[in-house]
């Protein structure tokens, strides 16, 4: 039987023998770690057991270069990652190392189930309760919040999520309020962010949500993002980059003169709306800005040479100046979620 895939996802990886970093496709098992050159690739390049393994996240040795974790093997053998963006690495590290929890401790990896650990009726429907949350007139309101010199885009503070359960009468009090937030959070409809609300998460408290106006969480699919808030005032950005960062994470992107395939890190801004690509490797300055204003997106089904494509998970966009950028996702939800968040841009945007 195959180890079950517990994530999958593009991450850039430290090579062992040149120390160059380089875009991979990177599966984590139940037992282990594979890494590919390409998502399609049926071998993987290398293979990492977990068993006996430790993790250091955040791993700092490398200077400027951001969201980095380490995995040390039994052999002392250190493999480097840099994911694309603060949740994603912690995602993977949360994975990890309750993988290498459940080897040491020889269990089954599985997501924690709620209505057993604190009793959630059987009658409540999260997925309901979750569309509901997410009204963008009658839900719970998404902001962007401050604190200790970071932005914390398109989140909500702990007590206005409660405030929000006990005004719409989904529960009675603010302590149910608390049993049914903390099964949204331990169910992955809500995430945590911040220190505060990642460390409640981690411990070993009854209920792992706070009823806290400093505890921030978001929706999973919102496009949230934390970033540094500059102390220098006078810094002016241009204007392509003053949006705020709605998504970010990595894509196939085609070259428009090779047609060659290649993995480019993504970042979309809205108000104006311009979409943003680097090399995942590293380096501060896009390779090439996408304005959005006037543009139609799209999911296709063939290749820029109109043949039916073997690639899957294919959109388009066409600016307003006709230029065709060809993007692949990953999985046909992910193809949906970046179509929908460049949409919402380019409508709202300058």
């Amino acid at each position: 039987m195959e180890p079950k895939r517990i994530r999958e996802g593009y991450l850039v990886k430290r090579g062992s023998m040149f120390n160059t970093w380089k875009p991979m496709w990177v599966v984590l098992l139940e037992d282990g770690i594979e890494f590919y050159k390409k998502k399609s690739d049926n071998s993987p390049k290398g293979m990492i057991p977990l068993k006996g393994s430790t993790l250091t996240s955040p791993c700092q040795d490398f200077g400027k270069r951001m969201f980095v974790f380490k995995i040390t093997t039994t052999k002392q053998q250190d493999h480097f990652f840099q994911a694309a963006f603060l949740e994603e690495r912690d995602a993977w590290v949360r994975d990890i190392k309750k993988a290498i929890k459940c080897i040491e401790g020889g269990q089954k990896f599985a997501r924690k189930s709620t209505r057993r650990s604190i009793r959630l009726p059987e009658t409540t429907d999260l997925g309901a309760l979750y569309l509901s949350m997410k009204d963008t007139e009658k839900g719970v309101k998404e902001l962007n919040l401050e604190k200790d010199k970071k932005i914390f885009n398109h989140c909500f503070t702990g007590n206005c999520v409660i405030d929000w359960l006990v005004s719409n009468q989904s529960v009675r009090n603010r302590q149910e309020g608390l049993v049914i937030a903390s099964s949204l959070l331990n169910e992955g409809y809500l995430q945590p962010a911040g220190d505060l609300s990642k460390n409640a998460v981690d411990g070993t408290a009854e209920n792992p949500f706070l009823d806290n106006p400093d505890a921030f969480y978001y929706f999973p699919d919102s496009g949230f993002f934390c970033e540094e808030n500059s102390s220098d005032d006078d810094v002016i950005l241009k204007e392509e980059f003053r949006g705020v960062i709605i998504k970010q994470g990595c894509l196939l992107k085609q070259g428009h003169r090779r047609k060659n395939w290649k993995v480019r890190k993504f970042i979309l801004r809205e108000d104006p709306a311009y979409l943003h690509y680097y090399d995942p490797a590293g380096g501060e300055d896009p390779l090439g800005t996408i304005r959005l204003r006037g543009c139609v997106v799209t999911s296709v089904e063939s290749n820029p040479d109109g043949k039916k494509s073997e690639e899957e998970n294919l959109f388009e966009i066409i600016t307003a100046d006709e230029v065709h950028y060809f993007l692949q996702a990953a999985t046909p939800k992910e193809r949906t979620e970046w179509i929908k968040a460049i949409q919402a841009a380019f409508r709202t945007g300058k």
